[in-house]
């Protein structure tokens, strides 16, 4: 009976324990939820914050576009320039006839009419052509300097072209044409011509023109006894013996 009574006193002993540390546990658990929750609604209120910052939009451009350093201002806006311009343009019109389109200036432009009124809607009076057909004086094309300009044929050269800021035209202003080699090195065909006439004999005047080895060769045969040189004063003489470098006489 006695070990039968120490079991059970045993038994309970255990279970009370098993209870108290049940409870602890419980205890723990809802210390550790209540500590929890602070970091949570700060970390809650931290991102509503950043979410809500309110958004700043860069400050738009004020860069004046680089074509209002070509427009005057508060002028006739029938005289500006293509550039301060936009224009609605018909293909249709007929080629070589006077035409007439309606124009817009472009932002940061100021004109006027002619009764000194500010406008933005105005028409242009033209000529109907496109701007690769327009005479050689109303663009200005870029030069080469690696093309012979006495050949036979006269050789030509891929130059790019721009209409004058005063042309009106059709189409770009920007465009490739082919030209005939027109540049110069600075020779004269008076002093070659005069060169060759008096001292062509020594092959002086081929030396001048940059033709180092054909004035070797005059100088040494003391011009071909005087047949070379009379020949190089007629070649010279019609232009068809040019400088060496290619280029046009002055």
């Amino acid at each position: 009976m006695a070990a039968a009574a120490g079991v059970r006193g045993l038994c309970r002993l255990a279970l009370f324990l098993w209870q108290l540390h049940v409870l602890s546990g419980r205890a723990g658990s809802l210390m550790t939820t209540k500590h929890s929750q602070p970091q949570s609604t700060l970390a809650k209120s931290l991102t509503s914050t950043s979410t809500n910052t309110p958004y700043f939009k860069a400050a738009e451009s004020t860069e004046i576009p680089s074509y209002v350093t070509k427009c005057p201002s508060n002028g006739l806006c029938s005289r500006l320039p293509p550039d301060c311009m936009t224009c609605n343009t018909n293909y249709s019109c007929i080629y070589g006839k006077p035409a007439t389109f309606d124009c817009q200036v472009k932002p940061h432009v100021h004109c006027v009419d002619e009764s000194n009124h500010e406008q933005e809607n105005f028409t242009v009076n033209m000529t109907c052509q496109f701007c690769w057909q327009l005479p050689t004086t109303d663009y200005v094309c870029t030069n080469s300097t690696n093309c012979m300009t006495v050949s036979c044929p006269r050789q030509r050269y891929n130059a790019t072209c721009t209409v004058r800021d005063h042309i009106h035209c059709l189409g770009n202003r920007i465009f490739p044409k082919m030209l005939y080699c027109n540049w110069t090195g600075g020779y004269k065909w008076s002093t070659a011509l005069a060169l060759s006439i008096t001292l062509g004999g020594f092959g002086a005047d081929r030396f001048y023109l940059g033709q180092w080895r054909e004035g070797l060769g005059k100088l040494f045969s003391f011009g071909g006894l005087g047949i070379w040189t009379l020949i190089d004063v007629l070649l010279i003489g019609v232009g068809y013996v040019g400088p060496a470098d290619g280029s046009l006489y002055i």
